[in-house]
């Protein structure tokens, strides 16, 4: 007979309980959750808890973060986590949310992106606590009868009742055979890795769970699901992505970390706080209910909020100074201190006069004159006090002429030979 939990026991197993259902969209199912906390505070043994990632796009933003902050929590209860960074699994390229398949990537493009995300990562988890596994270790080892044996223990109805295989099935788009082994090789990463559970976006859903199909064909416990919310943009309607430009990179400056955290919708707030902070729970408690009541100003929980994230990414001196920075140029009205004073040759000019796409990215204020352009045509160019709105625009330069672009991008022009 199962031993009962002592007081002090049922107590530290709710604690985990409740920090690890925060904020979480879906936990499949939670009641196994649970009994393996339970295991875990009986016996001492940490749980081990799986994250996959497709190294195809390895620059992190705050979006990704969603998942990591729940990891750091698993690790701060005492937990081990299992990054499986798909070095094996990218060269197909994950189908979720795609309308046609995707391009294979090279083992050297895998490989120098899944290296990108390990420098990236330890700005988040614990470093002591972390084992990174590339799944080709144990993938690539499979003999033509292993991968039989494993595609046997699913069905292809089972594929298709995936959202997007079934609209391209559905519209005669064309699904390559090798795109259905996706999920079954992120399932098989948990078999090899004896994984207690798996953690995951809301569209990740139907991957993680065939990890917890697997699993028991294998004489294993099966794995519990922790799905988290895709969390919303700048733009506050679509999910954050840096091709839709509506992200906050972890390792962008620090002001610009500040200025874009400012740009975060109202509505919102909370979401991020919750989401994407390191806040206590208590904490978190006091701004839902200051907000709600009035009694905290959405201005000032912003700002609270944009110097947290800065402060977790930069530390607490960056954070004061891209604070001070904020309120000296868009509450002050002032320029700010640090201005990059930047050349432009006289071979650059014609009859002293410069077109204002090119001037743009030579000043480093654009990625390119396509982003050039785009800046323009939105209103979010000024030279001086005037903005510039015709991309067609020929700019008179003169020494110390200030441009900006956006709320945040500044440049000043010197005159060079």
């Amino acid at each position: 007979m199962e031993k009962k939990l002592s007081v002090a026991e049922r107590q530290e197993v709710d604690r985990q309980l409740a920090v690890l259902q925060r904020g979480v969209a879906e936990i499949l199912p939670a009641a196994d959750l649970e009994k393996k906390l339970i295991r875990s505070v009986k016996t001492g043994k940490p749980l081990k808890v799986k994250l996959g990632l497709d190294p195809s796009a390895p620059d992190i933003h705050i979006g990704h973060t969603v998942v990591l902050n729940k990891l750091r929590q698993f690790q701060d209860l005492g937990h081990l986590v299992q990054l499986v960074i798909g070095d094996f699994t990218g060269r197909i390229g994950d189908p979720t949310g795609k309308s046609e398949t995707r391009k294979q990537l090279t083992e050297d493009e895998v490989k120098e992106n899944a290296q990108s995300y390990a420098d990236q990562l330890f700005l988040i988890l614990d470093r002591e606590k972390t084992e990174i596994h590339l799944n080709s270790r144990w993938l690539s080892s499979l003999d033509f009868s292993a991968i039989v044996d494993l595609a046997a223990k699913t069905t292809v109805a089972r594929m298709l009742e995936r959202d997007d295989f079934s609209k391209r099935y559905h519209s005669g788009q064309a699904i390559s055979v090798h795109e259905f082994f996706y999920p079954l090789m992120q399932g098989y990463d948990s078999v090899a890795l004896e994984s207690d559970v798996e953690l995951g976006g809301t569209d990740q859903t139907f991957n993680l769970l065939m990890g917890r199909q697997l699993q028991p064909h294998y004489d294993q416990e099966e794995q519990v699901i922790m799905t988290m919310p895709l969390i919303e943009g700048l733009d506050g309607v679509k999910k954050m992505s840096k091709s839709l430009g509506n992200y906050i990179g972890i390792q962008e400056q620090a002001s610009e970390i500040y200025g874009k955290s400012m740009s975060i919708p109202d509505d919102l707030m909370v979401k991020y706080y919750e989401l994407v902070t390191d806040i206590s729970l208590e904490k978190l408690g006091e701004v839902k209910k200051g907000l709600a009541e009035g009694t905290l100003h959405p201005r000032d929980a912003k700002m609270a909020l944009a110097h947290q994230l800065t402060a977790m990414y930069h530390g607490e001196a960056a954070a004061e100074e891209a604070e001070a920075g904020f309120k000296r140029v868009f509450q002050e009205r002032s320029l700010p201190q640090d201005i990059p004073a930047v050349p432009i040759s006289s071979a650059d000019l014609e009859d002293g006069e410069i077109w204002i796409v090119p001037l743009l990215a030579k000043l480093g204020l654009v990625a390119s004159n396509g982003d050039a352009r785009r800046m323009v045509k939105q209103g979010a160019v000024k030279i001086g006090e005037e903005k510039v709105t015709d991309v067609d625009a020929r700019i008179a330069l003169t020494e110390g002429m200030i441009v900006q672009v956006g709320k945040r991008k500044f440049a000043k022009v010197t005159m060079g030979s």
